[in-house]
Formats: structure tokens, C-alpha cells, sequence
């Protein structure tokens, strides 16, 4: 029980990094959302350039596929280095993709646009567009990469996994 704890652990560390790839991807396939700053009197207020736009809802469309993606992908490698699976195993996946989930989500907002709108709007000017910081308004999304991995790994683990020895028949008198 020790080793499969220890690769557990080794497991979930290995996943959860996955998200820093995770993060600089959503960072750079994201789409952004355009702003525009204006001067009321003194206050500064900030518009979105398309009112109607579909570019925040791309932004957590691309978080979701991408987390869909690394969940198949951290599935079928942890499935491959460890074959016969096990409890441990499956929490350390499960763990390891929502931490990484969590991470890459964190990297994106942190690395994105400048958080603070009212001051990015006064640095480029009056009516210059800019982009809205990084932000993921579906929290659910944070799900997709823990449900994806073990979904596919409870299907591979089917489809190829080792199987139980089939049990002696009973003899009947």
C-alpha cells in the first residue's frame, strides 16, 4: 500500500504541472475581450467595444476544450505507466487534474491583461481599445479536466486493463 500511495503522489504532482502548459495555452488561444475607456467629468468608465460580442464566452469555451483535452491526455499517460490501476491511483488522477485545472486557470488570469481596467483604461487613452482581463466566468469549467481523466482512464482501464483471473467452477456432488 506504501508504493502505490508513493505513486500516487508522484501521479497527482505529474498532473498538476500539466496545468502550467494548460494555463500558457489558454493565455495565448483565448480570445480577448475588446474595451473601450471613457471620461465622464472626472471618472473614468469602461464599455465593452461589442456589447454583443461572443468573446467571454470564447474564453471559457477554450478553457473547457482544453481542459477536455488534458484530461484524455492525463488519462491515457497515467494509464500506460501504470496499467493495473487501482484506488490510489484514481484519487491521485482525480486530485492531480482538478489541482492542475485550478493552476492553469490561476496562471492564465495572473499572466493575462492587466486586472485593473480603470487603470489600463487611463494608460492607453480615451476611446483606444484594449483587452479585458483573462477571467473564467463558467467555475464549473474547473471540473472538466478531473471528469474527462476519469472517464477516459475507467474506459481504457476497461477496454485494455489487466483481467481477474476467472474463478474455478464449483463441482457439484
Amino acid at each position: 500500500m506504501k508504493t502505490e500511495v508513493r505513486e500516487g503522489a508522484v501521479i497527482t504532482v505529474a498532473v498538476a504541472l500539466g496545468g502550467v502548459l494548460m494555463g500558457l495555452l489558454w493565455l495565448w488561444l483565448a480570445p480577448r475581450v475588446p474595451l473601450v475607456g471613457d471620461v465622464t467629468g472626472n471618472t473614468w468608465v469602461v464599455y465593452l467595444k461589442d456589447s454583443e460580442g461572443e468573446q467571454a464566452v470564447g474564453v471559457d469555451g477554450t478553457f473547457t476544450l482544453l481542459a477536455l483535452a488534458f484530461g484524455v491526455l492525463s488519462a491515457v499517460a497515467v494509464f500506460l505507466v501504470r496499467r493495473r490501476g487501482g484506488v490510489p491511483l484514481v484519487v491521485a488522477l482525480c486530485v492531480g487534474s482538478l489541482l492542475g485545472a485550478v493552476l492553469a486557470w490561476r496562471l492564465g488570469v495572473w499572466l493575462g491583461p492587466q486586472q485593473d481596467v480603470i487603470a489600463h483604461a487611463q494608460a492607453v487613452g480615451k476611446g483606444v481599445t484594449f483587452p479585458a482581463p483573462l477571467k473564467l466566468g463558467a467555475k464549473g469549467a474547473l471540473l472538466a479536466w478531473p471528469l474527462a481523466a476519469l472517464v477516459v482512464h475507467l474506459g481504457i482501464t476497461a477496454l485494455f486493463g489487466p483481467r481477474d483471473p476467472e474463478g474455478y467452477d464449483s463441482v457439484s456432488a
